[in-house]
């Protein structure tokens, strides 16, 4: 449905979007994420109409639309801040677009009404918006944008400014709204867990390019680059060279000449590039899939020997933070559902333990700009 190409912009010498290709399909909920000044609102601004591309080109349903102002397209966009007017009532925010539009009287009151109760706001119809709370102002934007029946809806961070929980209400809501719509959904986010829970797919953008696009599944479970593995969710990271390249496994050198085993047979391995003997690679382990005992498993499991150094509480999981033996590995974080185990009472600060992992459980991917040794 819309398709960018070599798009880049620029405002002086600075690239703030550098040479994006992306397919976004009809329907989908697709979600922009990266850290602050990636080049994300400037993307979603260039599809919306408000920036022009410095080259490259839009395609919307294989027309070229890069050059056609806001108006002309059939989006609709949702600000992170919901520029509601105050002078005018819930209603006649919600029906502003469709009388610019010289919409029939009872044609507004019936898309105005039908959106109003789509977002859960039945009976606000003539409330001031400065009366209305955030999550409730949210709503009507919400409303606002979707009254004019748009083909794409651009969301700039619009939960941002909502409490933690208020948020996650919000993010049930819209979800729902977009399934139900069927419309196709363009999302910016900073928020890693909004945008896993959200999100059909994803591109994970840093400094204005796009690192990775995939499913969220895909982009947790199956980073393609460094940034993006630390950037979505915790990870540990231990810095290797690969030994040896059997026919399912990559044999991993690291701190001492330790030697842990990575298996490449999973899905995760079909995307990343061949790795030779040789070569210097990070091997990526999520804290969820380490696990703490107190004797050596032997060669079956991936293991490093370590002191506990601390162990955090957090509700529904502990984390402990392990201190390798060997002083040039980083410390180990391990994440451990508290419904399986009675965390703190197991371990005791300064105990000598070892930390385990499956060869399944882990990835390799080079370190960027190192050479093959």
């Amino acid at each position: 449905m819309l398709e960018l190409r070599n798009v880049v912009k620029s405002f002086g010498s600075v690239r703030a979007v550098n040479d994006v290709n992306l397919t976004i399909r009809e329907g989908e909920f697709f979600s922009l994420l990266g850290p602050s000044g990636c080049g994300k609102t400037t993307l979603l601004r260039m599809l919306g109409g408000f920036d022009t591309p410095t080259s490259g080109e839009i395609y919307h349903d294989q027309i070229r639309i890069d050059k056609l102002p806001p108006n002309e397209r059939p989006f609709n966009m949702v600000f992170q801040r919901y520029s509601l007017f105050p002078h005018l009532s819930v209603f006649e925010n919600v029906a502003f677009g469709l009388r610019m539009k010289k919409t029939p009287p009872r044609e507004i009151q019936s898309r105005v009404d039908e959106m109003l109760s789509l977002v859960r706001m039945d009976g606000f119809a003539h409330r001031n918006v400065g009366t209305l709370s955030g999550g409730q102002q949210q709503r009507i934007a919400l409303a606002r944008a979707l009254v004019n029946r748009p083909q794409v809806l651009l969301l700039d961070e619009p939960l941002s400014a909502l409490d933690l929980k208020l948020r996650q209400q919000m993010q049930v809501e819209l979800l729902a709204i977009q399934r139900r719509l069927k419309h196709t959904f363009i999302f910016v986010t900073h928020d890693q867990e909004e945008a896993l829970t959200l999100s059909d797919r994803i591109a994970v953008m840093n400094d204005g390019v796009v690192e990775q696009v995939g499913s969220a599944q895909e982009i947790y479970e199956f980073p393609q680059t460094h940034f993006v593995a630390q950037f979505i969710g915790s990870i540990n990271a231990l810095d290797g060279d690969v030994r040896e390249v059997t026919s399912d496994s990559w044999s991993v050198n690291i701190a001492d000449r330790r030697s842990v085993v990575v298996k490449h047979s999973h899905e995760g391995a079909r995307s990343q590039s061949p790795l030779s003997s040789g070569q210097v690679v990070k091997v990526l382990i999520r804290p969820e899939k380490l696990k703490i005992v107190q004797s050596d498993p032997g060669i079956a499991q991936n293991s490093i020997e370590g002191t506990l150094k601390e162990v955090l509480y957090q509700g529904s999981v502990t984390q402990f933070f392990i201190q390798p033996r060997e002083a040039s590995l980083p410390v180990m974080t391990v994440s451990q559902p508290n419904s399986a185990v009675s965390s703190r009472k197991k371990f005791a600060l300064g105990e000598k333990v070892f930390v385990t992992w499956s060869p399944e459980d882990c990835l390799l991917i080079p370190t960027p700009g190192a050479k093959i040794g």
